[in-house]
């Protein structure tokens, strides 16, 4: 795949994450458009529900009233009309006159012929409407005779019903002539009406639909008004913390939102002057620091060899040093040596702090510059090494010695005898180190999978560290002990042994063994060079990845 096609993949997928975190579950946008639509689709049903069942009623209600006032009347005039026992063809010739008034239903009428038999006479012939169509509720009702009363003058009234078949709705009515005779029902299709009902319940469906729309574009609509300023500022604490502390938002209008932007902005300017005046301060105190510590190399120079004259002389037995002052003559020696380490202790740590301090990288045995260390030291007596020859890596002599020399003084000085010195090989990059102590800071950089690591395990026999003192043992003049304030040491070997492991793209973790004692862990990468180039490498392509979403 070509760069050209990486970058589309990539800006695709960028497009398709961003579009779908603002549609996500959790997302506000999305939850006001939810919200929104529900809302206009709860005005919509109920608006269109009560106009369908407002306009249903009135239509059949109006149809029905013309329908049932039409066939009441040609009952009175028609059928009124016919002798108490007509004939049959008398009821279908009645029958056919009252079907072709202006509503046009089809009739049925029944009465009793001279002879007593029951005749029917209908306006749709011999297969058309029939005394079986009508209700048999409605039959018992129209035949049954009511009782006069002062509120009820009529023992017979006109009843009718809707009645449904073959998915069509009909209206069925019926009545009996006042005195007895003929009875008459009518049948009125109501499918026009329904067909209406119909469009007008499509008409008011789609409304409904027209509205849900609507309002869930005015819902975007909305959210976007809101939500900008919502993301501006978003953008801007992200910008915040990341260090570009001049991040202001463009303010304007009146509304909360504005009042949320000037107060970020108010929050804004107050850290950047903050953070403006500690550093300030930090860089004047280390700009202090460095010039103390170069100020005090030039006297501190003389002071040192005025010691070592001193010391000559009381390792010379015939010395001319009056025992008396012997004791004192040795604490100034010991004393300026004391000052002096802290003196290049202090220039180191302003080296780590500017950023100046370098790498001269060469090939070590490890095993051997372990050795060397020791012996340098005369601790050969003190500490065992467990350390195959033959591993070796890239790294600076110097740094490393350092590094020993601060972990293994560490563990002589405070811990117990005999100090073990382990060294082992581990494939890949620089991994967690023992449990229970905390993440390196920035420095610690993983290495080369492929360069693979190299473990120096640093252990004594004493009594370990305390669960409340593990996290700060690197921390600079941290003492374990407030009763102790004076110590023999500067306060600053184990964090310049971690500067300098953080330098090498390493890491230092301390930890208590189970079988007892301290164990202090480095890791460094085999190849430091390998791991700098790619540790540059995988921040470029990072760069690249957020440049394209």
């Amino acid at each position: 795949m070509t760069q050209e096609h990486q970058g589309g993949s990539r800006g695709w997928s960028a497009a398709r994450k961003g579009v779908w975190s603002r549609l996500r579950l959790t997302s506000l946008r999305l939850r006001l458009v939810v919200v929104f639509g529900l809302v206009a689709l709860t005005a919509a049903v109920s608006a269109s529900g009560i106009a369908y069942w407002l306009n249903r009623e009135s239509v059949l209600t109006r149809t029905q009233d013309a329908v049932l006032r039409d066939f009441e009347k040609e009952m009175q005039n028609r059928a009124g009309a016919l002798p108490e026992h007509p004939t049959q063809d008398e009821l279908q010739r009645t029958a056919g006159q009252m079907a072709n008034s202006s509503q046009r239903f089809t009739v049925l009428l029944v009465a009793e012929n001279p002879e007593g038999q029951t005749v029917y006479g209908s306006s749709g012939g011999l297969n058309g409407f029939s005394l079986g169509d009508v209700p048999e509720s409605l039959r018992e009702t129209v035949t049954e005779r009511q009782k006069i009363t002062s509120g009820n003058k009529y023992p017979h009234h006109l009843y009718w019903q809707r009645i449904v078949e073959d998915d069509t709705p009909y209206l069925v009515a019926g009545t009996k002539l006042i005195g007895g005779g003929t009875t008459g029902y009518m049948l009125k299709s109501l499918e026009p009406e329904a067909k209406d009902l119909n469009s007008l319940a499509w008409s008011l469906g789609i409304a409904t639909g027209l509205a849900l729309i609507g309002s869930a574009l005015l819902a975007h609509a909305a959210a976007t008004t809101v939500l900008k300023p919502v993301q501006r500022l978003g953008t801007a604490a992200r910008r915040l913390g990341e260090g570009k502390l001049d991040t202001r938002l463009r303010v304007s209008g009146t509304d909360e939102l504005a009042d949320l932007s000037r107060t970020f902005n108010k929050a804004a300017e107050a850290l950047e002057k903050r953070v403006a005046d500690m550093a300030a301060r930090d860089e004047a105190s280390r700009r202090f620091v460095a010039d103390m510590s170069h100020e005090l190399r030039t006297p501190l120079t003389a002071i040192t060899a005025v010691t070592e004259v001193l010391e000559e002389e009381l390792e010379f037995e015939g010395g001319g040093i009056d025992p008396m002052i012997q004791p004192a003559v040795r604490l100034v020696v010991s004393e300026t040596r004391r000052l002096n380490d802290l003196v290049e202790n202090l220039m180191e740590v302003t080296r780590f702090d500017a950023g100046t301090a370098r790498l001269v990288l060469d090939d070590v045995d490890v095993a051997d510059q372990i050795t060397a260390c020791i012996d340098a030291r005369a601790w050969l007596d003190a500490v065992e090494l467990d350390a195959a020859r033959g591993i070796h890596a890239r790294i600076d002599p110097r740094r490393l010695d350092v590094i020993l020399a601060n972990l293994i003084g560490n563990a002589l000085k405070h811990g117990g005898s005999p100090v073990r010195v382990s060294v082992r090989e581990e494939p890949g990059g620089v991994t967690e180190g023992a449990e229970g102590t905390e993440a390196p800071g920035e420095g610690a950089k993983a290495a080369d999978a492929s360069g693979g690591t190299v473990v120096i395990q640093v252990r004594d026999h004493g009594p370990g560290i305390p669960e409340d003192v593990l996290p700060h043992v690197f921390d600079r003049f941290y003492k374990a002990s407030a009763s102790r304030p004076r110590s023999e040491g500067s306060g600053l070997g184990l964090s310049i042994a971690l500067e300098n492991a953080h330098i090498h793209g390493g890491e230092i973790t301390a930890a208590n063994s189970p079988e007892g004692g301290a164990v202090f862990t480095l890791r460094l990468p085999r190849d430091v060079s390998a791991a700098e180039s790619g540790e540059k490498s995988g921040d470029a392509g990072n760069e690249g990845a957020e440049g394209d979403a």
